[in-house]
């Protein structure tokens, strides 16, 4: 089930999706940890003079990323895009993912993510720019199209083909349908029949045999996950085992989720420092909590924690009870 997006060869069909908020260093090396085959950052801007913020300086940690590094850019202006490619590359990025997906208001409020999708000679513009621009391999995550009435990711997709890109990502809904409604892998299926490249499946794939499932029916060259790998990044190695052995793996013990969630709030601590780490920790834990299908107060309980060791405690409590 191996590919390759240029030179870098990826072993495992099942991709971490980029989340703004979420896909910190901390959880992409987690989920690459549990046999994610490739993990991608968050979205950054590419205005270039907004990165001396804290949010963006964190985003823009690379050097001690997972091999490939791959880092997701974003914005409306080929010359910025370019830009931000080549500077990101500078700072250890080993892959550029550009992102003309998301359905944010705030991004699409700049003409960027799936916003772009209006505008066909424009996408064919900022993606040329970004691939002649640097000398790694450039790839793209796109969805079905900007509305209903409106779909022409097939047309985007040959377009990226001719443009360099080296792996596209589709989810499979318009912009308007933002998360809601049925996922559409019948064009999913029809991208990966008329590109070479390789076409990763995403939206609502929550489980192991779904997983198989959306393969199976689209040809896809793997499965990207997002929603369904916070509060479980188990998830890549449960997809893992059953498509290699066609069985479900048992869940993790809870000796074994006390370790993970206790070993990822340390390393969101040791990221970010005590009184940032502590905030960011709240809605991981929070996370955690829901695929523990936990129904005490404990939540609001963690939620009033300041203290990095207190909220450790806590936890170390919560899983003995």
């Amino acid at each position: 089930m191996a590919f390759n997006i240029g030179n870098f060869s990826i072993e495992k069909p099942v991709i971490l999706a980029p989340m703004a908020g979420v896909t910190d260093l901390p959880f992409r090396r987690l989920c690459h940890q549990h046999g994610a085959g490739l993990v991608v950052s968050e979205m950054v801007t590419s205005d270039v003079r907004l990165w001396d913020t804290n949010k963006s300086r964190m985003r823009l940690v690379h050097d001690a990323e997972v091999a490939p590094r791959s880092v997701q850019i974003a914005g409306a202006d080929p010359i910025m895009m370019a830009q931000a490619a080549r500077q990101n590359v500078e700072l250890g990025a080993q892959i550029i993912d550009i992102n003309m997906g998301c359905p944010a208001k705030k991004v699409l409020n700049k003409a960027a993510g799936s916003a772009l999708l209006q505008n066909e000679s424009l996408v064919q513009t900022i993606l040329e720019s970004v691939v002649s621009s640097v000398d790694v391999p450039v790839t793209l995550k796109i969805r079905t199209g900007w509305s209903l009435d409106q779909r022409n990711g097939l047309t985007i997709a040959k377009i990226a083909e001719q443009s360099g890109i080296q792996a596209l990502a589709v989810h499979g809904r318009t912009r308007a349908c933002k998360f809601k409604g049925d996922v559409e892998y019948d064009t999913i299926a029809k991208i990966k029949q008329s590109i070479s490249i390789p076409v990763f499946a995403n939206g609502d794939i929550q489980n192991a045999q779904q997983a198989k499932q959306v393969l199976d029916y689209t040809k896809a060259d793997a499965v990207m996950i997002g929603r369904a790998a916070q509060g479980r990044p188990w998830i890549f190695r449960e997809v893992n085992h059953y498509l290699e052995h066609n069985e479900l793996l048992p869940p993790p013990s809870s000796d074994e989720v006390k370790a993970i969630v206790i070993n990822h709030v340390k390393a969101l601590h040791d990221f970010y420092g005590s009184y940032m780490g502590t905030r960011i920790a709240r809605k991981h834990v929070g996370w955690y909590l829901q695929t523990l299908a936990d129904t005490t107060p404990f939540r609001s309980q963690f939620n009033r924690i300041e203290d990095a060791q207190e909220q450790l405690d806590l936890l170390n409590e919560f899983f003995v009870s």
